[in-house]
């Protein structure tokens, strides 16, 4: 079974946003993707959610 997780974050930078991914690969999670929340009053995006993806042996 896929389980999915997704990690939402307000600090867009790349500092954070490579501490996520490198925090949740380390616990077993594949990096799946990335999505953007971007805000009217900036040209820079003003939430990130990040997807994780992996496999568990938990039958649902």
């Amino acid at each position: 079974m896929t389980e999915y997780k997704v990690v939402e974050t307000s600090t867009v930078t790349d500092e954070a946003l490579e501490r996520i991914i490198n925090e949740y690969t380390a616990q077993g999670w594949s990096y799946d993707g990335m999505q953007f929340a971007m805000s009217e009053a900036s040209k820079r995006p003003a939430m990130a959610f990040v997807l994780f993806t992996r496999e568990s042996s938990v039958a649902g």
